[in-house]
């Protein structure tokens, strides 16, 4: 029988999954889809529940000096209703592309990163706003860059008994969000592809600082580092023509029941100077 755990507080939740192999549930939106596909592979077994909905503000998007913290249990649409700047635009964006509302009412940003799908919709975003993930222990706690959180597909770097707790998003004056993405539909579906962006601008409108990544292209979501240098300095409304196909060197598409490989790179690159465009509108 699956044994199932609620505690009031962080401290309590920590000592539980420092001694038990346990599954955190938030939003709990993959629960189901992940027992399903690991049952129609003949594995029926499912971890004890640590359910952190009872444990009291962790759902909160809060402001200081430094910039935002986004606790684990802020859901998409509580991302998308709050007052932010334009810095979260493209977040923002996701939050509505995420499944429908019902997902978006429970479905956490947090848990979107920790699944770790290539094709989280999150993920990609929270690359480009150079997110970091504040993580807790009951030996203490650390932060990660994002890059780092990411250890490979559907894989992250966090320890057994750890929680993420929240996501750390520093001031960025002058900048602003975007994201766009291809499904084979418009609404409620995977991604084939996705791009997202920042980028802040001087007087002048030009670009001085440019964070670039894509999704569902590779193992896990990546910055495009060769883009953001020439990204740099160039006219925002001229930013449209700077991606090359050689700026997608650093992904690795596969073929796969969604699009192939050599689509999901020619969309990919049509995605970016669409993200760019958007940005500069």
């Amino acid at each position: 029988m699956i044994a199932y755990h609620r505690p009031r507080s962080l401290q309590d939740a920590l000592a539980i999954r420092a001694t038990q192999d346990v599954a955190v549930i938030a939003g709990g939106t993959d629960v189901y889809p992940a027992h399903a596909g690991r049952r129609a592979w003949g594995d029926p077994t499912h971890k004890d529940v640590l359910d952190i909905t009872a444990i009291p503000g962790l759902d909160r998007i809060e402001e200081g000096v430094g910039g935002w913290r986004i606790g684990c249990l802020v859901t998409w649409s509580a991302l998308r209703h709050a007052s932010l700047p334009p810095l979260f635009d493209g977040l923002k964006a996701a939050a509505r592309e995420v499944g429908g509302t019902q997902v978006q009412n429970r479905g956490t940003i947090v848990g979107n990163l920790c699944t770790a799908s290539p094709a989280g919709d999150g993920i990609p975003n929270l690359l480009a706003l150079d997110a970091v993930v504040d993580v807790a222990s009951a030996r203490g706690r650390r932060v990660l860059p994002l890059g780092a959180f990411l250890s490979g597909y559907r894989a992250t770097a966090l320890a057994p008994d750890e929680i993420v707790t929240a996501l750390l998003v520093s001031r960025q004056p002058r900048a602003r969000g975007g994201f766009v993405k291809l499904g084979a539909r418009r609404y409620l579906v995977i991604s084939i592809a996705m791009a997202a962006g920042v980028v802040a601008t001087d007087d002048a409108d030009r670009i001085t600082e440019a964070r670039v990544a894509v999704g569902a292209c590779s193992a896990v979501a990546r910055r495009l580092p060769d883009l953001e240098d020439a990204l740099r300095g160039a006219a925002l409304r001229e930013a449209a023509e700077v991606p090359e196909a050689a700026h997608l060197d650093a992904l690795s598409p596969i073929d796969d029941v969604r699009a192939s490989a050599a689509y999901r790179r020619d969309a990919a690159l049509t995605l970016l100077r669409d993200l760019l465009r958007g940005l500069s509108a």
